[in-house]
């Protein structure tokens, strides 16, 4: 994990992060909007069909699928290997957490190794047969400013990894959460209803309320006074977002949830490490929000969620909804 592209101090996060271009920029998330919405239209008519049976897994049938099948498509990863993927993350994260066990340790060492080789392939991949995919293209940039091609390799499949830890694991807790806690909220579910307008305020209330990552790490490079204590340096300071969002002294009735408050958050960083796929997390939850509000009236939750066990990374197993 230290290799990359959150954990790079300039110069080195510099250059990597120049070697990803404009990724995500405005016409980008233009291109994919439409083949977002037809993923989040499927996914819905698969969701609405386990509804007419009884109670279905919001999660299991949404929320967990949207973020692997769009950065799938837009890495060019082939579908019979997003169910991998998915399980390989969930279980990768482990080594992110405040106090993982010996046993979370060797799941997420175990993941991380078939991520290497999963990941490795696919760069190779790639090189062999070069195409119309942001691999091929950091592939191409790296290798125009890295003469050792076990360098310029090693990059992009750090920059690949990256982006789908990233894009996995944060925005599937989005998305359930964003639901959850609308139809906990039914009289602000329904104003949503009226002012769809207002969905991305609404998406920044969940962003505030329930982050996805509720601890960030972080390593003094040098001796330091913090909030009154000396930290040393090497030493690391646990940043507890999750705390931050529901501080009083920041938040009127922090522990409100309102969809109107308009307050900003942590949610995605800040400075040279402020997230490269925000914008992409808020346009999988604007359409999957349009869509539930205009497809799926009268939905509620048919049995308390289940939650993984963590500190750092939100997420939640279950999520059961029923109609009517």
């Amino acid at each position: 994990m230290g290799d990359t592209l959150p954990m790079l101090n300039p110069p080195h996060h510099t250059q990597v992060r120049r070697s990803l271009g404009n990724v995500f920029d405005r016409k980008s998330l233009a291109d994919m909007k439409s083949s977002v919405e037809q993923t989040t239209s499927r996914l819905l008519d698969r969701f609405e069909e386990e509804l007419a049976y009884g109670p279905a897994d919001f999660c299991a049938l949404v929320s967990e699928e949207l973020p692997v099948i769009t950065i799938g498509e837009w890495l060019k990863i082939p579908p019979a290997d997003y169910a991998l993927l998915r399980s390989l993350t969930h279980d990768q994260v482990y080594t992110q957490e405040l106090f993982p066990t010996p046993s979370q340790l060797a799941l997420s060492d175990e993941s991380t190794r078939q991520l290497r080789e999963y990941f490795t392939a696919l760069v190779s991949e790639r090189r062999r047969k070069p195409g119309n995919d942001p691999v091929s293209s950091w592939l191409r940039v790296w290798d125009a400013q890295e003469p050792d091609r076990e360098a310029a390799g090693e990059a992009v499949y750090a920059l690949t990894l990256f982006m789908v830890l990233a894009a996995l694991e944060t925005t599937a807790h989005v998305l359930s959460s964003a639901v959850r806690l609308l139809l906990e909220h039914p009289r602000q579910l329904n104003w949503l209803r009226v002012h769809p307008e207002q969905i991305p305020d609404a998406v920044d209330e969940v962003l505030r309320y329930d982050a996805p990552i509720h601890m960030i790490s972080r390593v003094a490079p040098e001796d330091t006074e913090l909030a009154g204590v000396t930290v040393r340096k090497n030493e690391m300071v646990q940043l507890m977002v999750g705390a931050a969002h529901h501080d009083p002294n920041h938040y009127a009735a922090p522990e409100d949830f309102d969809i109107r408050r308009r307050a900003s958050h942590l949610s995605f960083g800040g400075g040279i490490h402020f997230c490269l796929g925000n914008a992409l997390a808020r346009m999988e939850a604007d359409c999957l929000l349009t869509a539930l509000l205009e497809r799926l009236p009268g939905l509620r939750i048919g049995a308390p969620p289940l939650w993984e066990p963590r500190v750092a990374f939100r997420r939640m197993i279950t999520l059961p909804v029923v109609r009517g």
